[in-house]
């Protein structure tokens, strides 16, 4: 009883700390329970524990995945069953290195196999970093900056690393985590003490829910936010049908989303276009995907559309090419409005830069270098939804412009030593037994 109990405990904190309204500070507790477990099961057991959890607490996505994003119910199961194996691993492998009595490294191998997971997903999936754990994190800034640092990747192993070193239930672990979480809060509160820069050019998001009328009705609300000193205007994703626009504005530039033998985004007067790369399959699949950039002011403001805000190198290019806002038309789901829009707010952290998302269906954003949300509204489905705010003048550099996703690879190094460790290490007798007797002298030996 006591082993189902920690299981759906832990399910049940991964459930609401996960999803696409997570509860951020949940998301550090979820993995105690099951890891606790791990500790007293035998292997078999641990195994069948972390995988059940993730299967459990990832039910909540099942109407979502084959709903709106109209999934074959075989790729939605793919979708739940295969990272739940992988966390079930992650259990299981921790258990093993408890057992040979190697406590630091079981406690890094949780985010070692769940980073490694992620960043492999990132690069092989169709989705890229959509589904992270970091964006748990997205209304917690101080913790959110480490983004630029590490990218997405050093988060999701901090809110694993931390439950682990309290599972492992040895002093130097808790310690090391403690450090870690001194830094993390410190480089936050420093890089958000940064008062945001708000002596650049005024943008406006509008959109409407609505299909009727849209070139009129959208011109008419573009002639309002220039009247009221817009000097870039966003409009979302795939509203309107051909480039053949009255869009232009002297003084201004309004960037529209065209849905023609490409997903566009098309700024008028200028005439620059970018091409949505990355389509969502079975979605999207009659679009031809687009390989370039698009700038505008000069090159200090970025065109990307939508789900291309899923993927961080495509968004670090941007960064490396010294951009200081991205301006993107979006299109999501109602649902999933919140979340989609914090990925985008994470892309931005980790390169230093306001993201204007103007999505149709979701939510019209402006969030500045840090995280900050500069101004949010909800579209709705008759009238026209306008949001305005100011860029800034310069871009912040981070680190993870510089150097990528450095801190993924530390991980997959991380999970290799811990492979090889599992693997090769004799039994200690210095160790907990899966039975939860604690033998004598338990682990004394690394920390003398």
């Amino acid at each position: 009883m006591e082993r189902i109990l920690l299981t759906l405990a832990s399910a049940v904190l991964t459930h609401f700390g996960t999803g696409l309204h997570p509860v951020w500070w949940l998301t550090w507790l979820a993995p105690l329970p099951v890891l606790f477990l791990a500790r007293r099961a035998g292997g078999g057991t641990t195994f069948a524990a972390g995988t059940l959890v993730w299967l459990i607490s990832q039910a909540q996505m099942w109407p979502y995945f084959t709903g709106p994003l109209e999934m074959p119910p075989v790729l939605a199961a793919a979708f739940i069953a295969v990272p739940a194996l992988c966390y079930g691993l992650g259990v299981l492998l921790f258990r093993t290195l408890i057992v040979r009595g190697r406590p630091l490294l079981a406690a890094s191998a949780v985010p070692a196999v769940w980073v490694t997971t992620e960043y492999v997903m990132n690069l092989a999936a169709p989705h890229g970093a959509w589904w992270n754990l970091a964006y748990t994190q997205a209304d917690c800034l101080p913790v959110l900056q480490t983004a630029s640092v590490t990218g997405v990747w050093g988060i999701t192993f901090l809110l694993l690393f931390v439950p682990a070193s309290i599972a492992v239930l040895r002093p130097r672990a808790a310690v090391i985590s403690g450090v870690l979480v001194a830094f993390t809060l410190t480089h936050g509160f420093v890089r958000l003490a940064t008062p945001a820069d708000t002596g650049g050019r005024k943008v406006a998001l509008i959109a409407t829910d609505d299909s009727q009328d849209l070139v009129r009705r959208y011109g008419e609300a573009v002639d309002a936010a220039v009247a009221r000193g817009a000097e870039i205007v966003v409009l979302p994703e795939k509203v309107f049908k051909t480039a053949d626009l009255p869009f232009a504005r002297p003084g201004a530039e309004v960037v529209a989303g065209i849905a023609m033998e490409t997903n566009s985004a098309v700024s008028y007067p200028s005439g620059v276009r970018y091409d949505k790369h990355h389509m969502i399959p079975g979605l999207e699949d009659r679009f031809r995907p687009g390989t370039g950039l698009a700038f505008l002011d000069g090159g200090r403001l970025g065109v990307i559309i939508c789900k291309d805000l899923d993927f961080p190198g495509l968004v670090r290019e941007y960064g490396k090419a010294g951009v200081t806002a991205l301006l993107a038309p979006s299109w999501d789901f109602d649902e999933d409005a919140w979340l989609h829009s914090r990925m985008a707010v994470v892309r931005g952290v980790e390169n230093g830069l306001v993201v204007a998302r103007a999505a149709r269906g979701g939510l019209l954003t402006v969030s500045d270098g840090r995280g900050r949300i500069v101004t949010e509204r909800r579209t709705g489905m008759t009238g026209m939804t306008t949001v305005t705010a100011t860029l800034p003048r310069e871009g912040t550099a981070t680190l993870y412009t510089a150097l990528g996703d450095w801190a993924a690879w530390v991980a997959a190094g991380l999970l290799l030593l811990a492979l090889g460790a599992s693997a090769r290490l004799p039994r200690s007798p210095r160790t907990v037994a899966p039975s939860g007797r604690d033998e004598a002298d338990e682990g004394r030996a690394e920390f003398s």
